[in-house]
C-alpha cells in the first residue's frame, strides 16, 4: 500500500532526537512522500533542510499560519515572501483564520488569508487552507476570491457534511482528513460518509492529533494507515484502494510526479 501524508510538520522540535528514525517509520509503513506546511519566519530554515535531507519524500509548502500572523502583517508578509522559490515549493499554506484562541487580530489574519490567496493564484499553486471556529469567515474570503485559479487543501476538516458539501462546490478542494476521523464522538465520520473518495486526501497534522489508538501522544506520518482504516470502514472499500484514490488525489492536487 502506498500512501501519502499532506500535512506534517516534521521539523519542529519534537522530532530532533529520533527524526530519520521517524521518516523511516513512515516509509515502512507505506507512507512515501510527506508534505510539509510552513508556520512562521523561524519555521523556514528546518522545513527547506528536511527536502535537502530526504529528497523526493519531503516536500515544503511557504505561507504564514494564522496563529502567528502579527499586528504587522504586510511587513511580515513581505519577509515571507523573499524565501519563496518558484519551482521548489508545491503550495501557499498554511493559511488561514483560527479565532479559537484569539480574536484580537481577526482582520489582521483576514487580511494575510487574503494576500496570501492572491499570491497562490500569481505563483499557479495550491493553497492549504487552516480554518478553526472560522468556517464562516474563511467562506466570506473564499466567495469573494474564488475564480478559476483557486484550488487546495481544507486541512484538518472537521465541519459537518453542509460544511464539506460547500467547500467541495468551490471546485478545487479537497478535504484534508486526519487523526479526528478515529475519534469517537468527533462526527467526522458521519459528515464524510456521503463524501466521494475522489475528494479527500490524508494527513496526519504532526506532531499534533494522532489516531487512535495513539490519541494524546506524539502524533507521526507512520501512522497514516489508521486514518486509512477508519475511511476504508466508512466508505466500504478496501485499505489498498483508499490508499490509491488519495494517493492519486493528492499528487494531482499538489501536482507532483509518482
Amino acid at each position: 500500500m502506498t500512501y501519502i501524508d499532506t500535512h506534517a510538520h516534521l521539523y519542529v522540535d519534537q522530532f530532533d532526537e529520533d527524526r530519520d528514525a521517524m521518516i523511516q517509520r513512515a516509509l515502512d509503513n507505506g507512507v512515501r512522500k510527506l508534505f510539509l506546511p510552513n508556520i512562521d519566519l523561524s519555521s523556514i530554515k528546518k522545513m527547506e533542510q528536511m527536502v535537502l535531507d530526504y529528497p523526493d519524500v519531503c516536500y515544503s509548502m511557504m505561507g504564514i499560519h494564522p496563529c502567528d500572523v502579527q499586528k504587522d502583517w504586510k511587513t511580515q508578509f513581505e519577509e515571507v515572501k523573499t524565501h519563496y522559490k518558484k519551482g521548489h515549493h508545491i503550495a501557499i499554506g498554511e493559511i488561514g483564520i483560527d479565532l479559537y484562541w484569539d480574536k484580537s487580530l481577526q482582520a489582521e489574519q483576514t487580511a494575510s488569508f487574503r494576500a496570501q490567496i492572491n499570491w497562490a493564484k500569481e505563483e499557479g499553486l495550491p493553497i492549504v487552507i487552516h480554518c478553526r471556529e472560522a468556517f464562516d469567515e474563511i467562506f466570506e474570503v473564499l466567495d469573494q476570491e474564488n475564480d478559476e485559479r483557486l484550488y487546495g487543501v481544507f486541512h484538518c476538516f472537521t465541519g459537518n457534511e453542509e460544511q464539506a458539501q460547500r467547500i467541495l462546490n468551490y471546485g478545487g478542494f479537497k478535504l484534508g482528513i486526519g487523526g479526528v476521523v478515529t475519534f469517537k464522538n468527533s462526527g467526522v465520520d458521519k459528515a464524510i460518509k456521503n463524501i466521494d473518495l475522489k475528494h479527500i486526501v490524508l494527513e496526519t497534522d504532526a506532531p499534533y492529533l494522532a489516531p487512535s489508538p495513539f490519541r494524546g501522544k506524539r502524533n507521526e506520518s507512520a501512522y497514516i494507515p489508521y486514518i486509512a482504516k477508519k475511511l476504508s470502514d466508512i466508505h466500504g472499500i478496501s485499505e489498498e484502494e483508499v490508499g490509491r484514490i488519495t494517493t492519486q488525489n493528492a499528487l494531482t492536487v499538489f501536482n507532483i510526479k509518482a
